[in-house]
Formats: structure tokens, sequence, C-alpha cells
């Protein structure tokens, strides 16, 4: 298999959120995690992506802050249960000696997940490199951007799945690839709405790892990229998110409607290339005006609106899960508070937002380093403004803010999940700072996969760069 069928299928394996390839104990090795191996081997046996992820670690890119937090992460895993032992009561993520009181919380003390958690967390810094050194060249970069596309996909169609298999009552279908050892809890509903999970353990990870597929496919569509598969996953995937009757998903398809509204009001003018976000600047406003009024006028819309949104929402705090996510948090800041601000070590104890999973975790030494890796990654200019390159930039960042809204509503861990660092390495990724001699990625053997990718490569050749720049440069060389 060729590195850029390779790349591909790394990343539509991250769809197998529920599916253990390995099982070792109570620690589940998910596809792509193993993958991911396979993966390294592939791109870093080839000289020059190997000293693009290694150039990637140089200070101040976004790999070396990465990288910092990396190695302070699994330093804090062993040191910090240890140097504060018995100073405060955690909710533990993992496995303890210690025995758990009734109110689910023990003195402070090391815990299965500290090793589990550092070894997610390599996992995501090679990740990172690995993407990033094959988006800094041409070919490696669209086969991330097709990878990412084949994810929205391969999602929407579980998603698909899940309800039929529930609407059939052949979920034992899918046992093939929910066979890790998660609870699984694919036969809740909220009223007379079942949680769709799709290939995820539970709805609000569905819902979570969706928003980020909707953020990169309706950018690529504002953006006129893709035009006709991004415009339908992008619907098909905001559908899902509030289908799946998930609050998290709810509260942050409302971040990812402003991102996109904002996308295309950067976008919009009178060039026939900017007419969908032009459209959208126009029509959305209307639209929502529209559906409001249609529901408010309708007595048995508006209760059923009213209802969905009060049990997923209004009443979500005053709900037993609630309480016990609002219980989390506010030990996780006692935790931050008692450690002197150094945190209680990587993957010790057990939140309910990413914020609070930081800082309870890795204190502000963490936190610092994670500030800087999100600038550097996201809010670095890189590029020509407004060429193939830049809008697919764009995109991957929409996306990751996407997943890191999310998080910050109901992430319990300081993981944001390989598909965040998938994003992190295609935004902060420069292909066009590339010499011509190092624009093509060696694809070894030919594969289905990689005909693909050179079908959408001759598709869109024209979009790498404006027409406007290659006529400015004709003209310097004419």
């Amino acid at each position: 298999m060729g590195t850029r069928a390779t790349s591909i299928a790394f990343i539509c394996f991250c769809t197998l959120g529920s599916a253990a390839a390995i099982l070792l104990g109570g620690a589940n090795i998910q596809p792509a995690h193993l993958f991911l191996i396979f993966v390294a081997f592939s791109a870093l046996s080839w000289k020059k992506i190997l000293q693009n992820a290694l150039e990637g670690f140089a200070a101040p890119k976004p790999g070396f802050w990465l990288l910092c937090f990396a190695v302070y992460g699994v330093l804090s895993s062993y040191l910090m249960p240890r140097l504060f032992n018995g100073a405060t009561y955690i909710v533990p993520l993992g496995s303890t000696d210690t025995p758990i009181t009734s109110s689910g919380v023990v003195p402070l003390g090391p815990v299965s997940s500290n090793v589990t958690q550092s070894i997610y967390l390599i996992g995501d810094l090679a990740c990172f490199a690995i993407v990033l050194a094959l988006a800094s060249t041409a070919q490696g970069f669209k086969s991330v951007a097709y990878g990412l596309i084949a994810y929205s996909c391969i999602n929407v169609i579980f998603g698909f799945v899940d309800m039929l298999t529930a609407a059939t009552g052949t979920q034992g279908a899918l046992e093939f690839i929910r066979n890790a050892q998660y609870t699984f809890h694919d036969e809740e509903s909220i009223g007379s709405l079942r949680r769709i999970i799709g290939s995820w353990p539970e709805a609000s990870a569905f819902a979570a790892m969706t928003l980020g597929a909707c953020g990169f496919t309706g950018t690529l569509w504002l953006y006129q990229r893709h035009t006709t598969i991004s415009g339908i996953l992008a619907i098909l995937s905001l559908a899902f998110v509030l289908l799946s009757t998930s609050s998290s998903g709810l509260a942050g398809s409302g971040f990812v409607l402003a991102a996109l509204y904002l996308v295309a009001l950067f976008r919009c003018g009178s060039h026939p290339r900017y007419r969908v976000s032009s459209a959208f600047v126009l029509l959305c406003p209307l639209m929502f005006c529209l559906i409001a009024l249609s529901v408010a006028l309708n007595d048995s819309a508006s209760s059923r609106v009213a209802e969905y949104a009060n049990v997923l929402l209004f009443d979500k705090s005053s709900s037993p899960s609630g309480i016990q996510r609002s219980a989390w948090n506010a030990l996780a800041w006692e935790n931050f508070k008692e450690t002197s601000g150094l945190g209680v070590g990587l993957g010790t104890n057990r939140t309910s937002s990413y914020i609070l999973a930081v800082l309870s975790n890795v204190g502000i030494p963490g936190a610092a380093f994670v500030t800087l890796f999100l600038l550097s990654a996201f809010a670095v200019r890189r590029g020509m403004r407004r060429s193939y390159y830049s809008d697919l930039r764009m995109a991957a960042t929409v996306g990751a803010m996407s997943l890191l809204v999310g998080a910050i509503i109901a992430g319990g861990t300081v993981d944001l999940g390989l598909l965040f660092y998938i994003f992190a390495g295609l935004a902060s990724s420069n292909p066009e700072g590339q010499s011509s001699s190092y624009a093509t990625m060696p694809s070894g053997t030919r594969t289905g996969l990689d005909a693909m990718a050179q079908r959408l490569d001759r598709r869109h050749a024209e979009q790498l760069i404006p027409r406007r720049h290659i006529v400015r440069l004709a003209g310097r060389h004419g």
C-alpha cells in the first residue's frame, strides 16, 4: 500500500471509536492507534518526510510546544500523584488500589490511567508530527484532505447504519466494531427519540466528532472546494448532531454555525467563486427567522421544540448526569488549587470540561504549553491567501475548533483525540514553502485509494493557485 493510500486509510480508521484492534487487560488499543505505527513506517521511511517531521519540532513551531506539553505531561503522570500523595481527593479516571468511597472519590495517588493517558498523548504527538510532515508536500497535503473528506463520509454512513439497525432490531450486526471494553449506550432514548451513536460508544462522543466533520466540510463548501460532496456532508453531519440528542452536541452546533457564518462573511462578494458564501450570508438569517416564525405559529411544533430544548439544555444541570458532572468539575478545581496550580498528574482524575481537565491534570505549566501550541498552530497565517492550500487550512482550523468547543463543554480528559491532531497538522503545514523538487510524495504501490486521489488531483488541479496569481507570475517571466 502506498504512502498516500496508507494516510487516507489511517484517517478513515479514526471513525472506529468503539472498536478495539487489540485488548490488553483492561486497555483498548483502537484501530487508528495501531495503524498509526504503519503510517509512521510508511511515511518516515522517505528522507524528505522524515526531515519535515524533525523540522516541525523546531522552536517556536507548533510541534515544539506540543513536544514540551507531552514531555511535561508524561513526567507529571508519574511525579505528581506521588509528590502530592493524599493531599487532595480525586474522582479517579482509571483503576486504583485505594478503595473508592461511597461518594466515588479516593485520596490522590497513582492510577492505571496515568499510563494509558501518557500513551495516548505520545500517540497524539506522533500523529501531529506525521500529518504535518505529509501535508508539507503537495501530494501529501491533498491526501490528508481527501482522508478527512472520506472520514466525514464514513461517519455519516455509520450514523445511517446505526439508525437502520436500531429500527430493524439488528444491532448485533455492528458488534464487530463495538468490541472495545467500554460501556455502550446504544439503547438509550430521550422521549420518543433514540440516541444515535454511530460507530462510537455514546451519543455525546458521536456528536462531538461529527461537529468536527461538520465544521471542516461546511468550510470547504463555503469556499467552493470539493463543493458537491462537501455541501452534502456538511448538511448531513449537522442533521446527525441535532438528531443525536446530545446536549454538548446541540450547544456546540451553535458555535459551528456561528463560525461558518463568519467564514462566509469574510469570503462573500460578487465574484462567481464567492456565490455560495454570499448566498449563505444573505439567506441564513432569513431562513432562521422563517423557521422560528413557523415553529412559533404551530402549537404542536412549538411544544415539541420547547420540550427538546428543556430536556437537553435547560434541565440538564438538574439531571443526575448534570449534577454528577458538576461535582466532578468542582472537585477538579479543588485539585488544581490544592496542588498549588501544578495539577494532580496527567490521567489521574476525571472531569467534564477540557479546560478543567488541563488545569487539574497538568496545572499552569501544561496549560501554558497547550495555549502556545493552539496559538502557533491555528492563529498564524501561512502561505498565499485564498489559495487551495489556504482554504483547506482554514477548513481544518474550523474543524479543530469545533472539536475543541465540544471538549470544553463536556470533555473528560486532556486527550483531544487523533482527529484533532490531524486537523492541527493540516492547519500547521505549508506545502507552498517546499521547493519544486520535493513537491511530490512517493506513492509506492498504486492502490484504489491512490487512483481515487489522483482523479481528484486532476479535477482540482486548477484550484491549487488562484488564476490571478498564475497570470501575475506569467507576466513576470514573459
